[in-house]
């Protein structure tokens, strides 16, 4: 159900209608917009139809969300969410530009990547300490190793650092030094995972999976929001189909879908869904043009040595090029790219 309160409500009225909701054993989610205050409230539906929502104080009407993604869903909260991460905007115009290598391999090679995107124009700074991959036998990551790595560059650099995390267990250690979860495609139904980056209060980064619709991604971002963690950033980053010319089929339909039946912001990642450094520009462009709040590219300063997914990655020059291609559309579309100030070196 959402709760919308009478114009105007005091500090007082707000409060009452909170503590009704919880001493009905239902949790409330207020949001707070310029017009108007309305109040989220989840729980047994059962219980929600038969109690008199209406008869409490300062309640001017009672809705049903009918989306089962209810947080998520535009009907609880109209205007677009806009995330902050240590100064960085993403969502509501503000563009979300991460780079960085697939896979942290050394404080000197991530170092050296790390100077290429800032001067480029990246805003934050990516890189994989614990790698999800298909063998066994390939390179699984540094561990605690690479996230003090990433924790350094972020640090020396002036920009918020994102990482994988791959189970329940890895969170607590994982938030220590990241600055954004990122939940893979592989992991975006890993119900248990969800709802544990859900009690923490760090911004996730949800990437769609692979065979997943936008709505089961939704679905998946739900379980974040509904344990009181609103700062959640949706991802297309490709699609299983029949096309084999593309490591994946990157399906930019999904962002204006997903913006309209959302508030939460969401990028695109043309790395993984392309696979193919030609491709990567263009796609960029173009998931930007559709809308997109930013995009996920990896970069690497010398792919065929790299031990994760070097093929995809783009040359710190080829980024910088693009990201002059993305600030003049940005400038074009009246959207802004947010620039980390400071360098500490």
């Amino acid at each position: 159900m959402i709760i919308v309160l009478k114009p105007h409500p005091t500090p007082d009225v707000v409060q009452h209608v909170l503590e009704r909701i919880e001493a009905l054993g239902l949790t409330p989610h207020l949001s707070q917009g310029v017009a108007r205050t309305i109040i989220g409230v989840i729980g047994d539906e059962e219980k929600l139809q038969v109690q008199p929502l209406q008869a409490i104080p300062g309640v001017e009407q009672v809705v049903p969300i009918l989306k089962p993604f209810k947080l998520a869903s535009r009907e609880f909260h109209a205007e677009d969410t806009v995330i902050e991460v240590k100064g960085v905007r993403i969502g509501g115009g503000h563009l979300a530009m991460i780079a960085g290598p697939c896979a942290i391999e050394s404080e000197a090679i991530l170092m050296e990547i790390a100077a290429g995107v800032k001067a480029a124009g990246a805003n934050i700074l990516r890189g994989g300490a614990f790698k999800p991959r298909t063998s066994p036998y390939s390179f699984q990551g540094l561990g605690e190793e690479g996230l003090r790595i990433l924790r350094a560059a972020g640090d020396t650099y002036g920009m918020p650092v994102i990482t994988e995390v791959m189970d329940p267990r890895q969170v607590d250690l994982v938030e220590r030094y990241t600055d954004l979860f990122q939940v893979g495609a592989r992991n975006m139904q890993n119900f248990d995972l969800l709802k544990e980056v859900g009690r923490t209060r760090t911004p996730v980064l949800l990437k769609r999976g692979m065979s997943a619709t936008v709505k089961d991604l939704l679905m998946s971002a739900e379980y974040i929001l509904a344990e009181g963690n609103r700062e959640v950033i949706l991802c297309e980053r490709g699609i299983r189909t029949f096309e084999d010319s593309t490591r994946n089929t990157m399906d930019l339909s999904a962002v204006p879908v997903a913006q309209g039946l959302s508030h939460l912001p969401i990028i695109a990642d043309p790395s993984h869904a392309t696979g193919k450094p030609d491709l990567i520009p263009a796609m960029a462009r173009a998931a930007v043009a559709a809308g997109s709040d930013g995009v996920h590219i990896e970069v690497h300063s010398c792919p065929e040595k790299a031990l994760s997914d070097g093929p995809q990655a783009l040359l710190p020059e080829q980024y910088a090029r693009l990201m002059e291609d993305l600030r003049q559309l940005a400038e074009l579309m009246g959207k802004s790219i947010d620039v980390c100030e400071g360098v500490s070196v």
